[in-house]
């Protein structure tokens, strides 16, 4: 690729319009709802949104050019969209490794209760950091541990990510079920019914941003049904509709969790949670794993959304969702990350390829192509998040959120298809990543922040974390180890 970062149209300069960015030269995989693509074509950006896409050069006379790029050898496609995430996690990794979902919480719930917002700020900037580096532009957040004395957790979050630049919409999740009442993190992991209700309001009081370019909007998201009671399922989606925001939540992720229900409530996950009126277009579930044809028909009829998360999925051996039957039936899906500590390496692009390689597993070749698995991750992921008409496809007046991939190195060279280079082949170097127009990413390092300060305080915020659980004698000092 070569950059002319001076590049300018000749002539005066009118300084109250956007300054553009054109790369051109490039293949490009637009994810429109025609599945547009270029061989060789151009994107102009205007400010923050995307002016122009199309074949060839771009439209000569372009004026106010103050980044000129050439794309040869490269794929431009919508950013990446995360839609499951746990930040806090980053600072847990590799804790509980041969464990299934319920002896890991049951692992993780004590480390977890030691966090704090300056912990949790660091994690953010990890997660972000592998994010954006795999070609993600926006990402949700469900935090959901809120210990006494703990500060602001959510606020650090979203500060950590302005920082870096990514788009955002934390869910700030809860838990009122603890084990006093058969639920499974312990009591001091959990907030009082009414409590998580009101941080919740306060929190899109102070951060949702509904407009159209938004880099922060607020979800609400009572965290499962094994650790969340009905009136705070039932009253978080209440309140989520009075204020006009999105509800999220685990659901049907293990067969613990069906038979949890079952027991507790006399019917499967997706039943109970529809009876609390958690099925609709501003609801999406993470995982999702264990839907029978009934919950996936209630799920298309419903425009509910499901969270797929292969890798951690495959981690914790929860199972293989039925995506290709979801797809097949108009379920909105996307892609999802999930939690640090059920998926070290954080990062989205890999998901791509595991999320087709896993889903051929149970449906053979032709369950997921590789075109499919990127409307997944991009145009799939907006859905969900509500955002379709902003982000995940390149079209003219969207945002400009975009990531351009090399696919002619030494690792994707003679790959006769550049989707195909994105998806199966290695994960390929991102060159650029822009959000909302302004470069975060360049040569696959961040570029608006330093990688070394974020390690290091990452370092730190472990280092204080395992510090919190070492007995005062003796003993193992991390739950796991």
């Amino acid at each position: 690729m070569s950059v002319d970062s001076s590049t300018r149209s000749a002539g005066a300069i009118d300084t109250t319009a956007p300054g553009r960015i054109v790369i051109e030269n490039c293949a490009i995989a637009t994810v429109d709802a025609r599945d547009t693509e270029y061989d060789r074509g151009h994107v102009v950006v205007a400010g923050n949104r995307i002016e122009a896409v199309g074949a060839g050069p771009a439209p000569a006379g372009t004026e106010r050019v103050v980044r000129r790029i050439d794309g040869t050898g490269h794929l431009v496609t919508p950013g990446l969209v995360n839609t499951h995430h746990h930040f806090y996690q980053w600072i847990t990794r590799g804790l509980a490794q041969e464990c299934n979902l319920f002896d890991w919480l049951v692992t993780l719930y004590p480390v977890w209760a030691g966090i704090d917002d300056e912990m949790c700020y660091a994690a953010a900037q990890g997660s972000a950091a592998a994010l954006l580096r795999s070609g993600c532009t926006t990402s949700t957040d469900h935090a959901y541990v809120f210990p006494k004395g703990g500060g602001d957790i959510l606020g650090a979050e979203i500060r950590a990510l302005a920082e870096l630049g990514m788009r955002f919409q934390p869910a700030r999740g809860s838990m009122d079920l603890g084990t006093s009442q058969g639920g499974l993190p312990p009591d001091a992991c959990v907030e009082d019914t009414d409590a998580a209700l009101a941080a919740t309001a306060e929190a899109i009081d102070r951060w949702h941003d509904p407009s159209f370019d938004a880099m922060v909007r607020v979800t609400a998201a009572p965290c499962s049904p094994f650790s969340v009671t009905p009136e705070l399922l039932r009253g978080a989606a209440e309140l989520a509709r009075a204020k006009g925001v999105r509800l999220h939540t685990h659901g049907a992720e293990t067969v613990q969790e069906e038979a949890f229900c079952r027991e507790r409530f006399g019917m499967g996950p997706t039943d109970y949670l529809e009876s609390l009126g958690w099925l609709g277009e501003d609801v999406w579930m993470a995982h999702c794993v264990h839907m029978d044809d009934s919950d996936i028909a209630k799920f298309a009829a419903t425009g509910t959304g499901v969270a797929h998360c292969p890798s951690s999925n495959a981690r914790l051996a929860a199972g293989v969702a039925r995506i290709p039957d979801m797809l097949a039936a108009g379920v909105p899906v996307g892609l999802g990350v999930d939690g640090a500590a059920s998926n070290e390496s954080g990062e989205l692009g890999t998901e791509l390829r595991n999320a087709l390689l896993i889903a051929r597993l149970r449906g053979g070749p032709g369950a997921l192509t590789a075109r499919q698995a990127l409307r997944l991750g991009t145009a799939g992921g907006a859905k969900v998040l509500g955002r379709e008409h902003e982000i995940g496809s390149l079209e003219a007046g969207k945002l400009a959120d975009l990531a351009m991939w090399r696919v002619d190195d030494v690792l994707h060279s003679g790959i006769a298809d550049p989707v195909a280079a994105l998806v199966l082949g290695a994960a390929a170097p991102l060159t650029l990543l822009l959000v909302n127009g302004r470069e975060v990413v360049e040569q696959g390092r961040l570029s608006r922040v330093d990688e070394e300060e974020i390690a290091r305080n990452v370092g730190r915020a472990a280092a204080r974390l395992r510090a919190k659980q070492r007995p005062s004698a003796g003993g193992r000092s991390v739950p796991g180890h």
